[in-house]
């Protein structure tokens, strides 16, 4: 690739580390700038993850009007796998491409839905294994979502790492104190998630999620967070 490529970034965002963990999975060279999501400077627009893509080289921070402007994170993930076709993000097998975006629906419509209620409104844990037990059944006996890793993993792997490191601190907007988190960590330990919890490890022991993973700024984030959220729903 012989273009510039400058991402915009948010440690904290699950969208934003799926585009890192591509670029890092493609050993892609590019020029990465954070944004603060809390404080965003007034020339930036769009959300993140974004792409400025071609035209000359340039500070980060001024965005030059010849460059390519992409976003949304499943689209800029195609977009490095395109970019870097040897990178095995994109499978090259057209039956596993597409098991691969079936998976990529489950993440989106099943597991997305059940995750945000259980851990931010305080709902049913069994959604969330119900959920878990679908994705497991699209699994191959052995290795990763369509056997060998792609933008399928890629694209549930940040959420998973954001729920078990909050569910193990006991964040979410559960009532805090009350072992809520704990209760549910258990839930998702069962023996009959016995594959997904093999997948599971495998995605949060890649090379390319660890290195995008800032576990210690997520923490804090995610504490100050939750704090908020439960503060509104259950008073200071």
């Amino acid at each position: 690739m012989s273009e510039q490529l400058t991402l915009y970034t948010a440690k904290i965002c699950p969208y934003a580390q799926r585009t890192e963990i591509a670029l890092a999975e493609a050993d892609a060279r590019f020029t990465r700038y954070e944004i603060d999501l809390r404080n965003k400077p007034e020339w930036y627009l769009p959300k993140v993850p974004a792409i400025a893509y071609g035209g000359p080289q340039v500070p980060p921070d001024q965005p030059s009007p010849e460059s390519v402007k992409l976003n949304e994170s499943l689209v800029l993930v195609e977009f490095v796998a395109d970019l870097y076709p040897n990178s095995g993000i994109l499978p090259k097998d057209p039956v596993l491409r597409a098991k691969a975006r079936l998976f990529i629906d489950a993440v989106s419509n099943k597991f997305s839905p059940a995750n945000f209620s259980v851990v931010h409104n305080d709902g049913d844990p069994e959604q969330l294994v119900q959920a878990l037990e679908h994705l497991q059944s699209l699994l191959p006996p052995t290795g990763f979502a369509v056997g060998e890793y792609s933008l399928a993993d890629i694209a549930i792997a940040p959420f998973l790492g954001r729920l078990h490191l909050n569910l193990a601190n006991d964040l979410g907007g559960f009532p805090e104190g009350k072992g809520e988190g704990e209760r549910i960590l258990k839930l998702l330990q069962s023996p009959k998630l016995a594959r997904f919890q093999e997948y599971t490890k495998a995605l949060l022991d890649r090379p390319s999620f660890v290195a995008t993973f800032d576990k210690d700024h997520i923490l804090q984030s995610g504490k100050r967070r939750f704090a908020e959220l439960r503060a509104k729903k259950y008073g200071a």
